[in-house]
């Protein structure tokens, strides 16, 4: 029985590569599964899927015209998933979030690490079942763990992490230091998108105290770059609101280069960001020095304010 493996919408780049890193292992494991996305790829895994010569996944909006089942990872919030997760059978879950909105009628198999990266746990994986990474899906691994650790910066970023990231760096035959920063530079490039793609490149949903909270995170080497287009993103970030029904959103424009992140907040619960992070919005912005995780340092203050 053929299965699809996807990440979340939206997808960055260990969304992609841990769908087809997870794939790969299982078909080594007798399955019949193909690795599919639920979004195009942004710049920065462009940038990985041609420096490896990996061929961009297709993209998926429903999956129950073509299979009964499917594999999640890097994911398991159904917002979060594709359109359809209600149609079909989740087999298999890899991810390193927190568990939320989900439930199976069937038992499956889940394994969820607190680790940085998917990428991660799947390498894991590959070394139980005693499967030989090859040197590309090892280069795109690598990736996947660089771009979610931000080169091992980030504060999720574990030791497992680094580790297996040095070990996935030998087996691609590539120098993490040198590779991971001309990737994460190349994801920086803003000045094509439009302020719609900003905006929505990489957000996710959450339920908080009732309301519908989206969080989107931008990477840069630049900030005024960025808020040179305020108003621009403002105006995307208001019609996101009224078009999709949210009730908060918050765009994270990260600095790679000194971790470092200004938060704009647009839409009803404002006073609920000045408590989480025990500051006072100026026209509706914040900079949090250090913050460079949506997962670990934005969403968890988040929601013990909305409490």
């Amino acid at each position: 029985m053929k299965q699809l493996v996807f990440g979340h919408k939206n997808p960055d780049t260990d969304a992609i590569v841990a769908a087809k890193a997870y794939s790969y292992l299982l078909n080594q494991l007798g399955a019949d599964t193909e690795a599919v996305a639920l979004g195009e790829p942004n710049d920065e895994t462009k940038f990985v899927l041609d420096h490896f010569s990996e061929p961009y996944p297709r993209v998926i909006a429903k999956a129950s015209d073509e299979v009964s089942q499917v594999v999640l990872v890097d994911h398991n919030e159904h917002q979060q998933s594709v359109a359809d997760i209600e149609d079909v059978a989740v087999s298999h879950v890899i991810d390193h979030h927190r568990i939320a909105n989900f439930s199976t009628a069937s038992p499956l198999y889940y394994r969820a690490e607190p680790v940085g990266c998917c990428s991660t746990i799947i390498f894991k994986e590959f070394t139980e079942h005693e499967v030989e990474v090859p040197a590309k899906l090892a280069g795109l691994m690598l990736s996947a763990i660089i771009s979610d650790t931000l080169l091992f910066k980030s504060p999720t970023t574990t030791d497992d992490d680094i580790a297996i990231g040095k070990k996935l760096a030998e087996i691609a035959g590539v120098s993490y230091e040198e590779y991971g920063l001309e990737m994460l530079k190349a994801g920086t490039n803003l000045a094509t998108k439009t302020a719609e793609e900003l905006v929505t490149s990489d957000a996710k949903s959450f339920e908080m105290g009732g309301k519908t909270v989206r969080v989107d995170q931008v990477n840069t080497v630049d900030l005024s770059e960025v808020f040179a287009r305020e108003e621009e993103l403002r105006a995307a970030i208001a019609a996101q609101n009224s078009d999709n029904g949210y009730d908060l959103f918050l765009l994270m424009v990260t600095n790679i280069l000194d971790s470092n992140t200004r938060l704009l907040a647009i839409g009803d619960g404002q006073d609920f960001v000045e408590k989480a992070f025990g500051k006072k919005l100026t026209d509706d912005k914040v900079d949090l020095p250090g913050v460079v995780s949506r997962k670990k340092q934005v969403v968890p203050p988040l929601e013990k304010a909305f409490a």
